[in-house]
């Protein structure tokens, strides 16, 4: 994937705007920003979307924005012009696709069936827009058109909500969803900005899916690790199973059998998608040691811990 198909990957959550009012731009990216979804893909279904796009990256220059219900070449231009960083197109358009092929403009096509799917490949894609798609089959429609194209992945729109999200974001096919839950036409058109910030804060909270999985205590040696767990197993019933280099009681506690990371010991946070929290942590001012990052075998990170210490603790992220 490109760069920019890359970040929306990170992101997650792509969404999609329909502005009929200039006036509301601004007040809308803010709302995005404050609520953690620096993103927008606005739609060329309104006459001032062109406008909207300039007042977004200028203002908030911090906003990953793209086009959106893209038809025409001229679209293009003047989408790019504006400062949209994406192009994303109803459906798949031989002309427009090509056009921003051969600029290098990032473009995300709707496809609806396996020969959409081909035409896209044919223009050297990798990722395409499925639309409308609770409509068209859903994930179950996905699944079987990703079965016989290994190497396509996909940016599903139309019909996604916070009920839905994770059910989309938990194939490991699909790159990031596109929705208009947080950002309604009646919520934006009313100025509910304060409702949208909300909304938006909650779908990031959904989406990366935070928990507590298990605190680590440190001992010194195997002989005290041991006892430790003894104990926890028996007062509480929790069963102890070994690891190599900690007793794990039930599923909450983690025992080291030596000095671990932190002070006192570490804090294991589950997440949905490690890359996508590294992120959203990261916008937040949050370091993370690198050095420690886990993949797994298709490049996905499952696991790495942040830099410092938090009452004494270490903290790791992992996957839930």
């Amino acid at each position: 994937m490109n760069d920019t198909l890359v970040k929306l990957s990170q992101i997650g959550i792509v969404p999609v705007v329909a502005l009929n009012d200039i006036n509301d731009a601004g007040p809308l990216a803010k709302a995005l920003c404050d609520g953690g979804l620096p993103c927008a893909e606005v739609t060329f279904r309104t006459d001032c979307a062109e406008e909207a796009i300039r007042v977004m990256t200028t203002e908030f220059p911090q906003m990953f924005v793209g086009a959106g219900t893209v038809l025409t070449t001229e679209q293009v231009d003047r989408a790019v012009g504006a400062g949209a960083k994406f192009i994303v197109s109803p459906g798949l358009n031989p002309e427009v696709v090509k056009y921003c092929v051969d600029k290098n403009i990032p473009v995300t096509p709707g496809c609806a069936n396996p020969s959409d799917i081909e035409q896209a490949l044919a223009f050297g894609l990798d990722v395409v827009k499925i639309f409308p798609a609770e409509a068209i089959g859903g994930l179950k429609l996905i699944k079987s058109m990703a079965a016989p194209y290994v190497n396509m992945k996909f940016m599903p729109t139309g019909g996604i909500n916070a009920k839905n999200l994770n059910d989309y974001l938990a194939y490991d096919r699909i790159v990031a969803c596109g929705g208009s839950w947080m950002v309604s036409g009646d919520l934006v058109n009313a100025g509910k900005f304060d409702e949208i910030t909300a909304l938006t804060k909650e779908a990031v909270k959904n989406m990366l899916g935070f928990r507590i999985k298990h605190i680590g205590i440190n001992s010194p040696d195997d002989t005290t690790a041991a006892s430790t767990a003894n104990a926890f197993a028996t007062m509480f019933g929790f069963d102890k199973n070994e690891a190599v280099g900690s007793y794990f009681c039930g599923d909450g506690v983690e025992v080291m059998k030596s000095q671990g990371k932190g002070t006192m010991g570490h804090i294991a946070v589950g997440c949905n998608s490690v890359d996508r929290a590294v992120y959203h942590l990261s916008a937040q001012g949050v370091e993370f040691d690198m050095d420690t990052a886990l993949y797994n075998e298709k490049g996905a990170m499952k696991f790495i811990y942040l830099k410092g210490e938090f009452g004494g603790f270490a903290l790791h992220l992992t996957l839930n």
